[in-house]
């Protein structure tokens, strides 16, 4: 009735999904509005409390799980959309030299940019099959969290370009005859032809390779948390791990794109030599590359907490916190970007001494008051000690908040 949810296709991971998550949301809005509790908890806060964040956990695992078999399936057939991208690619590229040759004339630049097109496409097609399991093209650009790299985008796009333009000169010079005409051909590959455009092409690829040192050296030093996600999507490049669009990503790309473009009129232009990127627009992409390094070093932080007070409702006396009573942990940075979800919101933990309280799922209509990124309520296990205590928080990134000291009394 509600199509295949075998797994093994993409249309039945993508309905298997769907389901889970439709389920999911339902009891999550029945809980929120205080239905589909047995009579067995109803009668105890805690004890329905503690049950719905249970039934809640398992059905955001099963969403979980479905969701990463989705990811997988459209990951699998992602390379031939790739291929077929590339190709298409390809055959606007002949429109256009088709388009532009009527009265200008065919010419052997036209010739060796079409064979220079369709080179890079076998190339990239056939990258795109043995990673097809990856991504296909795209697995150099999808980072270690699953999600599509900016600056790996930016970079693998001067690449291509640049070795395009240089299978361009390489094919006229194949088939200059003329001793002149091979001259100003490799001309147009000196360095001062085209420094503007190798300097770009440096520093990008150097940018892509110092940002994943950064970010794998702030995730093992927990100054940075970072969630994996099911797949990657376009909108990765522009925005941060919670899905807001991020300055610092949106400009290196609009900027970057912008100078690709100019670069890509300039050796329309002038097919014989490199671009000459102008220097005033090198330093422009080298002034945007610099921000989006130092967005890399200024985000995240590593989750605090700022204090731990006894939760009390209204009508309750003021007292001291003792085992079994909710206590309020005020901070921030509990939710990493993109952990927003149940599955992952569940695994978050609250070390109280030495005893391991998960922290429960309270739904309300369209989401859940706990736990936030700045606030979540935690009972105090009757196991941990009276005395005083340490109070510590593990996200569901596995990073740890600093240790706060409470006193439990009997």
């Amino acid at each position: 009735m509600g199509g295949c949810t075998c797994g093994n296709c993409p249309h039945g991971a993508r309905e298997g999904h769907r389901q889970a998550v439709a389920a999911f949301l339902r009891r999550r809005e029945e809980f929120a509005a205080g239905q589909g509790l047995p009579a067995a908890v109803a009668h105890s806060a805690s004890a329905s409390r503690q049950w719905v964040s249970e039934e809640l956990t398992q059905s955001a695992a099963l969403v979980a799980e479905r969701g990463r078999a989705e990811g997988k399936a459209w990951l699998a057939g992602l390379w031939r959309r790739t291929a077929c991208g590339v190709w298409a690619l390809v055959v606007v590229l002949l429109v256009v030299q088709s388009l532009t040759a009527i009265g200008a004339g065919w010419t052997a630049a036209r010739t060796a940019g079409l064979l220079a097109a369709v080179l890079l496409a076998a190339v990239l097609t056939a990258a795109s099959w043995f990673h097809r399991a990856r991504g296909g093209a795209l697995a150099p650009v999808i980072g270690e969290d699953n999600r599509l790299s900016t600056s790996r985008a930016v970079a693998a796009g001067w690449v291509l370009f640049v070795a395009y333009a240089v299978l361009v000169l390489a094919g006229q010079l194949a088939a200059a005859s003329r001793p002149g005409q091979r001259d100003t051909l490799i001309t147009g590959l000196e360095l001062a032809r085209g420094a503007g455009v190798v300097t770009v092409l440096a520093v990008v690829c150097g940018i892509a390779v110092l940002v994943r040192r950064v970010v794998g050296l702030r995730v093992l030093g927990q100054r940075l948390q970072k969630v994996r996600a099911d797949r990657p999507r376009a909108a990765d490049l522009l925005t941060d791990d919670s899905g807001r669009g991020a300055f610092a990503d949106i400009q290196y790309v609009v900027i970057s794109a912008v100078a690709l473009l100019f670069a890509a009129v300039r050796l329309a232009r002038r097919p014989d030599q490199l671009p000459d990127l102008p220097w005033g627009l090198a330093v422009v992409v080298l002034v945007s590359a610099a921000t989006y390094l130092a967005g890399k070093y200024a985000e995240g932080g590593r989750p605090v907490i700022l204090s731990v007070v006894r939760a009390r409702e209204i009508g309750d006396l003021d007292a001291p916190i003792r085992t079994g009573d909710d206590i309020e942990i005020r901070g921030a940075g509990f939710v990493p970007p993109g952990a927003q979800g149940a599955d992952r919101l569940s695994r978050m933990v609250v070390r109280i001494g030495t005893v391991n309280a998960h922290v429960p799922l309270v739904p309300v209509p369209g989401g859940f008051s706990n736990p936030t990124d700045t606030v979540l309520t935690v009972p105090v296990p009757a196991e941990v000690e009276p005395g005083r205590v340490e109070v510590q928080v593990v996200t569901a990134a596995g990073v740890e908040t600093n240790r706060y000291v409470i006193d439990v009394t009997e």
